[in-house]
């Protein structure tokens, strides 16, 4: 036999038109619900809005409600895992911070003085003098009444009920 003679014996199925390219999109269709949930949800849309299609493409309807139920399940997971691994890290990271926070202000308060604050001696020295003395008298909040001084004699009259502020203590 010829190979022109095996062409001819041949039926050839020719599909034209919008038959055929309908057919290659059901086709497609078929594939993709499997891995795209939104394209279920779609065809899933069209075939329940319209039953004799969804007769007709019945096993794509059940590929596309599997599609969608194996996407909420994977939802589902992913969810509890983000919990999980939620619970997890503020169980690692926070309560050691804490005790980070914590073991901070035991090495501060161990560390010799003159490290912890620099500016202590020059804070010292201020203390001292006699006008920061009536200035942090002014503000103290354990005072009674505020300290009043005269315009004419300059001498500072104070309760006599009440202790003299701790700033004026530790000057003298």
């Amino acid at each position: 036999m010829s190979p022109e003679k095996t062409e001819r014996a041949r039926p050839r199925a020719k599909r034209f038109g919008v038959e055929f390219e309908e057919e290659r999109a059901w086709v497609t269709f078929y594939r993709r619900v499997g891995h795209d949930a939104t394209i279920a949800a779609e065809v899933l849309t069209q075939l329940e809005a319209d039953p004799e299609m969804k007769r007709t493409h019945l096993a794509l309807y059940l590929c596309c409600k599997e599609s969608l139920r194996s996407k909420k399940a994977r939802q589902a997971r992913n969810k509890r895992i983000g919990q999980f691994v939620r619970w997890l890290c503020s169980g690692l990271f926070a309560a050691p911070a804490r005790l980070l926070r914590r073991g901070g202000d035991m090495a501060l308060e161990c560390l010799p003085e003159t490290a912890k604050e620099p500016a202590a001696p020059q804070v010292h020295r201020l203390t001292r003098e006699t006008e920061f003395a009536r200035a942090q008298a002014a503000f103290d909040p354990k005072a009674a009444t505020p300290v009043v001084a005269t315009a004419t004699s300059g001498v500072e009259m104070q309760p006599s009920s009440s202790a003299p502020p701790k700033a004026a203590r530790t000057a003298a």
